[in-house]
């Protein structure tokens, strides 16, 4: 773990330990140019803490570039929480409540929100501690779940995938293989359906593939033949890490534009998809769509609709990022980067043009 902070280029980490429930906490604060750190928590159990400590970092580090990509005034920062045993409901929400003790501490440097493994009524758990918690059920005051949200952007930017990679917008016609049908991939399949798309879904929980595919009239893939099964569109929706040299050999697909966070092992596997000839749109710009829901109606306190705009420009975001990546011959993975550092930099240069004065008592 050492190793892993001392290389990362992050702000802070905050590790505890719960002896009471036997569980990890990691809160990562990647980069606060923007603004106050937001992103989700994730609850998964891992096999070694250092492993959660590594989701920690990534993904926070993902945030910083999602908020940068987006424009919005966020900062990068990400909490996991990993037991290392299985709790029942009344140890996970003890566990949760000392989680929000935690978050209560660090007086406002991050605000937490859901992501894989948490729910509306864990931010409900949570915030009976803490401040700074978004996607609390809408009976208290949160907006909910994010799943929907991101699915809306995610469909958009596939879309402009689709109109970059086929000429159409449209996925009508299409083969879209989606592996994860939990609380994004679910509704991404469902808008896929009625764009007329030839759906195939994937999940480890066979129950959720039957009785989704019983409702849209989906084609169920096993597990472990996604990564060979042709398709024109690839969307991982589940964990990720799950492009990496061995699957992308396999991958039969022109399109890879999903929800999962850290879908690359590595980045360099970028360069890897670019040199099959299949397009992949960086996850930290087509899965923005939750983050920028929660962040804009419970922060900025924008409205339903100025919301639901913001995040269908996520299809304008994508396309532009597409067009001059092919315009380099590279992957859209280097220029979605280029643009979140070209904002990062633009904001540390305003910063550094503020009267002193101002700085001061800056919050």
């Amino acid at each position: 773990m050492e190793e892993l902070i001392r290389d990362w280029d992050g702000e802070s980490v905050v590790i505890r330990y719960d002896a009471t429930a036997r569980a990890w906490m990691f809160v990562a604060v990647h980069d606060r140019t923007l603004g106050m750190a937001l992103g989700g928590c994730r609850f998964k159990k891992y096999t070694e803490p250092r492993e959660a400590l590594r989701d920690a970092l990534r993904l926070a580090q993902g945030m910083t570039y999602k908020w940068a990509a987006v424009e919005l005034p966020f900062g990068g920062g990400k909490s996991v929480i990993a037991p290392t045993h299985p709790l029942d409901a009344a140890q996970r929400d003890a566990l949760l409540l000392r989680f929000g003790e935690l978050l209560h501490s660090l007086g406002g440097l991050y605000g937490t929100g859901i992501d894989l493994g948490t729910t509306p009524a864990d931010m409900n758990v949570i915030g009976r501690r803490a401040e700074w918690v978004f996607g609390r059920t809408r009976d208290q005051g949160g907006s909910g779940d994010p799943g929907p949200w991101t699915a809306e952007g995610v469909h958009a930017g596939l879309r402009a995938a689709c109109e970059h990679v086929f000429g159409a917008a449209s996925p009508a016609r299409l083969a879209v293989l989606v592996q994860g049908v939990g609380g994004v991939g679910a509704p991404l399949a469902r808008r896929l359906a009625a764009d007329g798309a030839r759906v195939m879904i994937s999940d480890a929980l066979p129950a959720r593939t039957t009785a989704l595919a019983a409702e849209i009239g989906a084609d169920i893939v096993k597990p472990e033949a996604v990564y060979n099964t042709p398709c024109d569109v690839f969307a991982p929706c589940a964990i990720g890490g799950i492009l990496n040299q061995r699957s992308i050999a396999k991958l039969q697909c022109r399109v890879v534009a999903g929800s999962a966070n850290n879908q690359l092992e590595h980045d360099s596997d970028a360069d890897l998809l670019h040199a099959r000839g299949i397009l992949y749109v960086p996850d930290f710009v087509i899965n923005a769509g939750g983050a920028i829901a929660h962040a804009s109606l419970e922060v900025l306190r924008w409205t339903e609709r100025e919301a639901t705009a913001r995040v269908r420009r996520i299809r304008d975001t994508v396309a532009d990022i597409l067009e001059k990546a092919a315009s380099a011959a590279e992957s859209p993975l280097h220029e979605a980067i280029r643009r979140s550092e070209r904002v990062l930099a633009n904001a540390r240069a305003a910063k550094r043009r503020e009267p002193a004065d101002e700085r001061a008592i800056a919050p």
